[in-house]
């Protein structure tokens, strides 16, 4: 099986060619094609699992051709901690580039001025943590008019370092009929709460599963 198999935007072929990237994790075979259907998505696995790459080429199939105004992202990945948001960014701004796109990393420790002189350009895709969005949606520095597609990675360390209210409150100001696909190694600790309010009907795939079979 190949990415091109996978009915993935000529333009993403290209880019991950040129990274000598041409046969999908198990993972990425699994979600890819009901992400890029439109879906919500529950994917179960560890880290090292290639979902980073699972919903990263998902969300850029499908904002494809679209266009962000300023403050106003298309598409939002939540991360536990700056530098997982950081390593997702390695991941995706790159072919994000590709197909005309730009990414931002939101995350505590890094200064607010250089994120919010980020946020006032067309940023399509925002990688952040729980704590410095809050902060910067109650500034009123971004919005969520106009996002599309909620990517949740590592939801139950999210859970575990007490991120679950902010994370309700982020997705209560997300726009009603959006996509959201949710990644965790487990559903304890209240992600499975978070599935149930949150998620439409979600595809679910397990890692441990697609790689047993």
């Amino acid at each position: 099986m190949t990415f091109k198999s996978l009915g993935l935007n000529p333009a993403l072929i290209k880019a991950l060619d040129a990274q000598g990237i041409t046969n999908p994790f198990p993972i990425q075979a699994a979600t890819i094609p009901d992400a890029i259907a439109g879906h919500d998505i529950l994917g179960r696995g560890q880290t090292g699992s290639g979902k980073t790459l699972a919903f990263g080429l998902a969300l850029l199939h499908n904002i494809f051709g679209m266009r962000a105004k300023a403050h106003q992202p298309l598409a939002l990945v939540l991360a536990p901690t700056r530098e997982l948001a950081q390593q997702i960014d390695e991941v995706l701004r790159p072919l994000a580039r590709s197909v005309g796109h730009e990414c931002v990393v939101i995350a505590g420790g890094m200064p607010y001025g250089k994120q919010v002189n980020a946020l006032k350009k067309s940023i399509s895709i925002v990688v952040a943590t729980p704590g410095r969005l809050i902060d910067l949606l109650d500034r009123k520095d971004i919005r969520f008019d106009h996002l599309e597609i909620t990517v949740l990675d590592e939801a139950d360390q999210m859970a575990d370092m007490g991120f679950l209210p902010a994370v309700k409150e982020i997705l209560n100001q997300t726009k009603k009929g959006g996509q959201r696909l949710l990644f965790s190694a487990t559903l304890d600790r209240g992600v499975d709460g978070l599935v149930k309010q949150y998620l439409k009907d979600p595809k679910s795939h397990s890692i441990k599963e697609i790689e047993g079979s």
